[in-house]
């Protein structure tokens, strides 16, 4: 499967993005999907991960409460809503693929597929 993510870019800390991340060449609701974030000098991080039937969702601490994980899966793709933005959320945002639904992964090397990043700066 292959995957494409949009919709980073600047803004002021407190705004908000939303991240989109479609699929294309698979199953997409066969898969659970996450999202992971990677600062400068800094390892890929889990931020938030859903379920292939949308019925559970699992958060990073850092970010619950201001993101909100979602998916279409007659559209293939799923979104990361990002409110309250904080400059230590700048990162490059990844979407990723998990084709073992048993278990929401937060580890990135649980993840089968990935896309090509989409970078988030906030600034203060």
């Amino acid at each position: 499967v292959q995957l494409q993510a949009s919709g980073g870019g600047l803004v002021q800390a407190g705004g908000s993005l939303r991240l989109s991340c479609a699929a294309s060449g698979g199953t997409f609701s066969s898969y659970n999907m996450g999202w992971f974030r990677q600062a400068p000098g800094k390892e890929r991080e889990f931020v938030a991960g859903i379920n292939w039937r949308s019925s559970r969702t699992s958060y990073a601490d850092s970010v619950k409460g201001r993101f909100t994980i979602s998916r279409d899966n007659a559209k293939n793709t799923v979104y990361l809503q990002m409110n309250s933005l904080k400059p230590e959320d700048t990162a490059v945002y990844y979407c990723a693929a998990d084709n073992n639904w048993s278990v929401i992964a937060t580890i990135p090397r649980n993840y089968d597929y990935w896309g090509q990043g989409t970078l988030v700066t906030v600034s203060s």
